[in-house]
């Protein structure tokens, strides 16, 4: 069962026991729009109670804000169905303080955030209800909070961050109330949970339009208060030989233009990162035939990067990978120079396809040369799976029989061996043997 059919089937099913129902928010604006909504959300003059009794394969996920999920089809398919409320006073800047129900669909959408998230929809008759202006503004291409925009973000700081995302989205401009009201209170969001704008920066970066989207927190005054590692890019100059696009401010901005829509969250995140350590590394040319340098940037992104990851409370996995792409961005420059064992080993990465990628953008959104992303993308084509990741020849236990003790230089073994067979140089576990025994055993 769709989505859409099981949204339409609960609007039914309310409406016949003597309640309003309507599809609204976002899914009805993507109606508008000719895009698939992502999910659909219902609205109701039914109490949750009576939610639940007419849907007993329901779940109170929010009953005491009002919000029940009802579940549907052999996929479980979940909608979210809200009753009609008002909701009074927000002191911690996310929930209200009070809920009142209500019974005007009115009433209901004049707590929510922007005038084209407000828009209900009638699944029976077509018929659309905008209270508050939400029809106009999409075909104006404007996003505009519903009444004050002071308001609209002090109950929910995390509207503005949301702003900026569905205007870089949609590629709509913010009304100039509405960006005013997001300049002067942006400080205001770092009182947002760290998982909540981490969900929120991850959708901008991944939505296709993240270039625009960084702009727009820049311009918001977001920027800084959100990621103030990545606010310090700006002006912060490069050598023109190798990044004559400017400095790293505008280099990562291109490097985000470049990725596609619903690209990985953590590929995403390390070309947001990937420069991170270049601001505090920053030295100017000493004179005449020296440059701008960033030494050791990378080793100083990396624990940057990781602090980022951990401050936004991102998985290990992902903190992880996100790391490592930090870690691995300059290895590319040296491909062509690498040993056989070395490049193999490099190609192994977790995710690789993520470096490469990377990688790509890098070069794209700076000097150009792509030689080293053809040479490695060259080498993965002709070179089959089992050359790049084979089996061990020699394993601890095999040392062991040998009379080899264990300890830390098993390690050293081990690898040597490997080197040698992923070189070419061995292929077989007797030649494996042969070579411990030659290198290790005598003397």
């Amino acid at each position: 069962m769709s989505t859409r059919v099981l949204a339409d089937e609960i609007c039914g099913t309310l409406r016949m026991a003597g309640h309003q129902a309507y599809l609204v928010g976002g899914c009805v604006r993507d109606i508008l729009l000719r895009r698939d909504p992502v999910d659909y959300d219902v609205a109701t003059d039914a109490t949750p109670e009576q939610v639940q009794a007419l849907f007993p394969d329901s779940l109170a996920v929010g009953a005491q804000f009002g919000v029940v999920a009802v579940l549907g089809g052999v996929e479980r398919v979940q909608i979210e169905v809200a009753t009609f409320r008002a909701d009074v006073g927000y002191t911690d800047g996310r929930h209200p303080d009070r809920v009142i129900f209500a019974k005007s669909p009115e009433e209901d959408v004049k707590r929510r955030d922007f005038t084209i998230n407000a828009l209900l929809l009638d699944p029976q008759t077509g018929e659309v209800l905008d209270f508050v202006g939400g029809r106009k503004d999409l075909e104006a291409g404007i996003i505009r909070a519903i009444g004050r925009p002071e308001e609209r973000f002090r109950e929910d700081k995390l509207r503005m961050i949301r702003a900026a995302r569905f205007a870089a989205r949609f590629r709509y401009t913010i009304e100039p109330e509405t960006f005013a009201g997001i300049a002067g209170l942006a400080e205001e969001v770092r009182q947002v949970s760290a998982e909540r704008i981490r969900d929120e920066l991850t959708k901008l970066l991944t939505e296709g339009a993240a270039r625009r989207g960084f702009e727009l927190l820049d311009a918001t005054r977001l920027l800084p208060a959100v990621l103030p590692e990545i606010a310090r890019m700006k002006g912060v100059e490069q050598p023109p030989e190798f990044h004559p696009e400017g400095d790293v401010w505008t280099h990562t901005l291109m490097m985000l233009q470049g990725l596609p829509v619903n690209c990985p969250e953590t590929l995403a995140w390390g070309v947001l990162l990937h420069d991170v350590g270049k601001p505090p590394t920053f030295r100017a040319a000493a004179g005449p035939g020296d440059r701008i340098r960033f030494d050791e940037h990378v080793e100083v992104g990396v624990r940057m990067a990781e602090e980022i990851c951990h401050r936004l409370r991102f998985s290990n996995d992902d903190t992880q990978q996100i790391a490592a792409l930090v870690a691995n961005h300059m290895r590319f420059k040296d491909v062509q120079k690498m040993k056989m064992s070395t490049l193999k080993r490099f190609a192994r990465l977790d995710r690789f396809a993520e470096h490469l990628e990377l990688h790509k953008l890098d070069c794209v959104s700076s000097h150009g040369s792509l030689e080293a992303y053809n040479f490695v993308k060259r080498f993965l084509e002709e070179t089959p799976p089992e050359q790049v990741r084979p089996p061990r020849l020699v394993t601890g236990d095999d040392l062991k029989l040998l009379g080899l003790q264990p300890g830390p230089r098993f390690k050293q073994i081990l690898e040597a061996v490997e080197d040698a067979q992923l070189s070419g140089e061995i292929a077989t576990r007797e030649e494996g043997l042969a070579l411990v025994e030659r290198a290790f055993c005598r003397g």
